[in-house]
């Protein structure tokens, strides 16, 4: 109920709040801070380090419109999205009865943009999701996804087995790449520069069947005006090496990334070790 009742505060209500937090978090939260800074010095994005505000401020937006995708009607969601371009590509997809992979990284408003895709689908679509750390949160998290046309499929072995049954039946699901995954699950590869553990589900999925792969993010416009959906096939084709496909994914991400710097998750710890992975070989330490 209260989660229902903060979600019909309006957009540019919740955005002045959250680019309020954004800031103070630039302030008060060091390691924020630090990463932050530090991602975008290191991104070879020409100006990205003048973005250290702007970035906090649409990070603190992020936070707060999840408020809105998990508790307004399905329908409602939708209704944010002003403008779409791409569509067509989704339309190809459908009409030669391929699934889908719906791939987006944390740019923009990409839980809202996920939820008009599914309002647009003839079929059901099944977002993978990492359980998060605060158990409390899945079932919070989940019954906001779950809801209208959509389904969710958590980031665990039989998550995964949901996910190839999904493409097998024709139907798309929703993966971000450019999370860390756990040991075993991805490879060493270059985001902007620095080696990234990443992914090699994307690859596999992708390979599985007759699938086609659309990268999209949602552009959080100004003034709390709502979102602009970008839809985009990706660039170049996996090679089935594993490397050389989790950098195809990568140079598509950073692509999406350099369209929309500022809304892009710049304090996330894209480069940690995951447990029991061992360093790339150009970081290992004599």
């Amino acid at each position: 109920m209260l989660l229902a009742a903060v979600a019909r505060v309006p957009l540019v209500v919740l955005h002045t709040l959250g680019g309020l937090l954004g800031l103070l978090a630039l302030f008060v939260d060091k390691s924020f801070a630090r990463r932050l800074r530090e991602n975008l010095r290191l991104s070879g994005i020409p100006g990205a380090e003048r973005l250290r505000w702007r970035v906090a401020i649409e990070t603190g937006k992020g936070a707060l419109e999840l408020l809105v995708a998990w508790g307004r009607s399905p329908r409602g969601v939708a209704r944010l999205v002003r403008e779409c371009s791409g569509w067509e590509h989704v339309e190809a997809a459908l009409a030669e009865k391929r699934g889908i992979v719906f791939v987006t990284p944390h740019l923009g408003g990409f839980d809202i943009a996920g939820r008009y895709l599914s309002s647009r689908l003839p079929f059901p679509l099944t977002a993978m999701y990492r359980p998060p750390k605060l158990r409390w949160l899945e079932p919070l998290m989940n019954a906001g996804r779950v809801r209208g046309n959509g389904k969710t499929a958590p980031a665990t072995p039989a998550g995964v087995r949901q996910l190839f049954k999904t493409l097998k039946q024709r139907e798309a699901l929703i993966i971000l790449p450019d999370q860390a995954p756990g040991e075993g699950g991805g490879v060493w590869a270059p985001f902007f520069g620095r080696p990234a553990y990443t992914m090699t589900l994307l690859a596999r999925l992708a390979q599985s069947a007759q699938t086609s792969v659309l990268f999209f993010y949602g552009e959080r416009l100004s003034f709390g005006r709502g979102y602009r959906v970008h839809v985009v096939p990706i660039s170049g084709a996996f090679a089935g090496d594993a490397a050389a496909d989790a950098t195809l994914v990568n140079r598509n991400v950073e692509a999406l990334v350099r369209r929309c710097p500022a809304q892009y998750l710049w304090s996330y710890n894209r480069y940690k070790r995951p447990a029991g992975v061992e360093l790339p070989a150009e970081e290992v330490k004599p």
